[in-house]
Formats: structure tokens, C-alpha cells, sequence
């Protein structure tokens, strides 16, 4: 089969050994795995992370996003069969998505949207996961609730903030207020619903105040929480509760005591990475966004199509998001 992969660490995005195109075998499903030809993936930040952290023994393929069909079933999988249209994240630990077929556990797979492209549905699953997660597991607010209350969603025009804001507006009573820093990217928070749309190009504080929410109950901070740290403490309300995605180098959780502020860390792949209990929410979760996708509630997140899954595309794709200019997310299609 066809699949993309990297050799080594040290290299730019744009260097043409960076991404390689390769052949490997086909592989077979084991007992809860789906066997899904791949029609469509995503790109995501944990990629490029991922392909710069060190260089693998063996070519590794990356991707987490995907799109496709299931072609085979392991023997103890109950919840899909060959033919099955499905959407998916991937786990940590396995071979990524970046290749004709690919190998899933079926407990962290949904039932692709009916009324998405394939392209359209492959932006969502990853970024998807990590917004409700940090939403209504992490920050604790409840389906209709947080009425009275605010969200600063800081990187609100990114992949998981496009979803982040359309999942608070919709599903909660909160008031929610996004970043973005250009003219674009602000116009796309906005469509996405959010209340109102802060520079976080300016002090967070400064941003607040001059939209008369000088204080915040809840941060949702989604990247370069390090530069931002200081203004969110001080924009977060006396026990409000902070949570975060990013890999800051350091952070001092001490300027949070004083007012009694809550921190949580999001990162969607726990519950594959150690097999929690409650692995199968992650298809619950999947399979409930597929619903409100088609009845209408959300949209996908999609931001630009990079055309045919190949090293090429793939590079030019992880080069963007290294940039920080991304809106929305970015997507390939087809071998």
C-alpha cells in the first residue's frame, strides 16, 4: 500500500526528505481493530510535533485524522462491518493515517457524517475529541449549562478552537469570546458564533476590557499559553477554572493559589494511550457530533484543501501549520 513517512527529525518541513513517499504491506486487523481504506485525513499540530521530536528507528507514518471505509473486522468487534462509512482520531501509539489503509480500534471510532464530503468530515474527528473533552469532561460545564458565565477560548480560530466555540455557543448557555489576530481569521470566529472576538495580538486584559468583560470565568487556552499566562491569571475570575492543550516548557502553577483558580490539561489520546475504562466514549462522543452535524447544529471545521494524500502535499501542509497561520483545518484527499 501506499503511505507517507519520516526518516529523520532534523529537517524543515519544505526539505523533500522531510515527507517521503514509501510502500509497506497491507496490514491485518487483531481483535478489535477495523481494517479502513482511507479516503481523506487531516493535519494536525501533533504531526509536525511529532515528526521534529526524534528520528524513528524504522520509516514512521504519521496522521490521526481520517476518513474512509472499513474493508475488515477483528474478531471481537461488535459495533461496525465491512462497508461501514467511519471518522476517527487514531491512537498515539499505532501507525498513523497517512496511507491507503490503516488499522483502528473500533472503541474510538464514529459513524462518518451522511450530509459531509469525505474531506469535509475528515477535519473533525481530532479536533472534535479534544473540544468536547476539555468542554464538558476537563472544565466540567454541563450540556445547557453556564448561564451567567463566560469562556475565552485563546486561539479560537485554530482546529480545535473553530470547534471549541461552535460546541460552547451551541450546546451551552456560556458567553463565549475568541482570539484571532488577523482580519480572516477574526471574520471565521465570528461566523463560527462566537459573542465576541478579541486580538490576542494585544494584552488579553486590554482586549477584555474594552469589550466591557474585564473578567472571565473560564480559559480555554489553546496555544502560546506561556506569552498569554500572566493576562489570563489575571483575566480569570476568583475560582475560575483554566485548562490548556499546548506544551508550555514551564509553567508555575502558583500565581493560580490566590484566587483559588482550577488548571486541567487536555490531551485526547489518554484514553487510548492507557485503555481507560471508558475508551468507548470517544465513539459515543463521534457518533453524537455525526447526529448534530447532520441535523444542522455544527459545521465542519474544514479551512483548506491541499489536494492528493502524497509526501508533497503533506509537506506543504505541515509546513503551514508550523507557521502558526492556519484557519480552520487543513485536509487531503485520495491517493
Amino acid at each position: 500500500m501506499k503511505a507517507i513517512a519520516y526518516t529523520r527529525h532534523d529537517l524543515p518541513a519544505d526539505d523533500p526528505q522531510a515527507l517521503i513517499d514509501i510502500d509497506l504491506p497491507t496490514p491485518e486487523p487483531g481483535p478489535h481493530d477495523l481494517l479502513v481504506a482511507v479516503r481523506a485525513i487531516s493535519v494536525n499540530p501533533v504531526d509536525t510535533k511529532i515528526r521534529r521530536s526524534a528520528t524513528p528507528e524504522a520509516p514512521r507514518v504519521l496522521g490521526w485524522d481520517a476518513v474512509g471505509t472499513v474493508t475488515a473486522i477483528g474478531s471481537a468487534v461488535t459495533l461496525f462491518k465491512p462497508g461501514d462509512e467511519v471518522y476517527y482520531a487514531g491512537a498515539l501509539t499505532r501507525p498513523g493515517t497517512n496511507a491507503e489503509f490503516h488499522l483502528v480500534d473500533e472503541r474510538i471510532v464514529g459513524t462518518k457524517p451522511r450530509t459531509l464530503s469525505d474531506a469535509q468530515a475528515a477535519a473533525l474527528p481530532l479536533t472534535t475529541i479534544t473540544a468536547w473533552e476539555l468542554l464538558f469532561d476537563r472544565l466540567g460545564v454541563p450540556e445547557g449549562g453556564g448561564e451567567g458565565q463566560s469562556l475565552l477560548v485563546v486561539g479560537a480560530a485554530g482546529g480545535v478552537g473553530s470547534m471549541l466555540v461552535q460546541l460552547a455557543r451551541k450546546l451551552t448557555r456560556l458567553t463565549v469570546i475568541g482570539t484571532a489576530s488577523r482580519t480572516e481569521t477574526r471574520q471565521w470566529v465570528q461566523d463560527l458564533g462566537a459573542h465576541h472576538v478579541i486580538d490576542h495580538g494585544k494584552p488579553l486584559t486590554e482586549e477584555l476590557a474594552r469589550i466591557g468583560a474585564p473578567q472571565v470565568d473560564m480559559v480555554a487556552s489553546l496555544t502560546h499559553t506561556e506569552e498569554h499566562y500572566a493576562r489570563i491569571v489575571e483575566a480569570l475570575a476568583p475560582q475560575g477554572r483554566l485548562t490548556l492543550i499546548d506544551d508550555p516548557a514551564m509553567l508555575n502553577a502558583m500565581p493560580l493559589k490566590s484566587k483559588s483558580i482550577s488548571l486541567h490539561l487536555e490531551m485526547m489520546f489518554t484514553r487510548s494511550l492507557f485503555e481507560t475504562p471508558d475508551m468507548a466514549r470517544q465513539h459515543e462522543l463521534l457518533d453524537r457530533v455525526s447526529r448534530l452535524i447532520d441535523d444542522g447544529v455544527l459545521k465542519t471545521t474544514l479551512g483548506d484543501h491541499y489536494g492528493k494524500i502524497n509526501a508533497a502535499n503533506l509537506r506543504r501542509a505541515h509546513a503551514m501549520l508550523e507557521s502558526s497561520k492556519t484557519r480552520g483545518k487543513i485536509v487531503l484527499e485520495g491517493f
